[in-house]
């Protein structure tokens, strides 16, 4: 079947009736705990969510990756898992499959990787990620770089969840931004927050908007080793425009990920955690993080002002 709301629908009622462990999933979410913290007037939520430890401590070394069969291809998938086809306008040989997420963060979370097996690198895929916002309205589309939170880096795919749960989403609006240039009616801004490095696009066209985003893309620095820079994506459609978020990223996870003893926080920041939801997947570690904590690790994964100024300069410049 093809995408649409109505089978999109039918496909998260289908998959909750016959999945047993998705079924589990979601309805233990309904128990999971969750408390405020706020840093700078911007306020976060952290989740407490067992089922996510599969994803937080997730190898994603290339020995790891080689040694282990791909989740995201077909032939690897449980077999009960079913799919929507969506094809992005004018890349007809490269479609996506849209798929239930069985270790939900979201009331309804989707995850919709290439059907073929690639590797997770946004350029030229981006203009997809705003057709799919468009397509999938009461979403939040989001991208997890591969050394910023994706647990298959070796095969593409975007995630999805309902729109109004990540904090960001609502505050977005009150934040403190700078309008670096316009393009065709694109803006591009440096959104001031607790993010260092945060950038925003609003288009009402998505070819004016994957121009701007190609232009960051071209000027952010590639870490030796790696393939793209290290960036993640949030984007949503709303009222005729879309919205895309930019976070630049200095490093894949923070000290606390690596500590040991009554130090660790397993917490590997992914786009979830950057749009305000910090995912914990063990208990001992909700109980004790706070905005302290929170802070020390955005500040670790995140480029400095000296960085983000560097890259405000040449987009200007440019």
């Amino acid at each position: 079947m093809i995408l649409n709301s109505q089978n999109l629908t039918a496909l998260f009622k289908e998959q909750l009736a016959c999945w047993e462990q998705a079924k589990n999933n979601y309805d233990a979410l309904n128990g999971v705990l969750v408390k405020d913290v706020e840093i700078d007037g911007f306020k976060l939520k952290v989740q407490f969510n067992p089922a996510r430890i599969i994803s937080s401590s997730a190898k994603v070394d290339s020995n790891s990756i080689k040694e282990r069969k791909c989740f995201l291809c077909r032939e690897n998938r449980p077999q009960v898992q079913k799919g929507l086809e969506y094809i992005n306008e004018g890349d007809i040989d490269n479609p996506y499959t849209v798929l239930i997420n069985p270790f939900p963060i979201f009331p309804k979370h989707l995850t919709i990787p290439l059907l073929g097996h690639t590797d997770q690198l946004i350029l030229g895929r981006f203009d997809a990620m705003l057709n799919l916002s468009r397509e999938l309205e009461e979403y939040t589309l989001f991208y997890n770089g591969p050394k910023c939170g994706a647990s298959a880096p070796d095969h593409f795919h975007f995630q999805a969840g309902n729109k109004g749960f990540l904090t960001i989403e609502n505050q977005y609006s009150n934040l403190n931004k700078e309008k670096l240039f316009d393009n065709k009616g694109a803006k591009l801004f440096s959104v001031k927050s607790i993010f260092k490095g945060l950038f925003s696009i609003e288009s009402s066209c998505v070819q004016s908007a994957v121009e701007i985003f190609e232009k960051i893309y071209g000027l952010l620095p590639i870490k030796e080793g790696e393939m793209e820079p290290m960036m993640n994506i949030l984007s949503w459609y709303e009222g005729g425009s879309f919205i895309t978020l930019i976070y630049v990223r200095d490093k894949h996870r923070p000290h606390h990920y690596f500590a040991e003893g009554d130090s660790n926080i397993l917490l590997s920041p992914a786009s979830v955690d950057m749009g305000g939801v910090f995912i914990t997947p063990l208990e001992k570690d909700y109980a004790k993080i706070s905005n302290k904590e929170i802070r020390e690790i955005i500040d670790e994964i995140c480029i400095d002002e000296q960085e983000e100024n560097n890259i405000i300069n040449k987009l200007k410049a440019n």
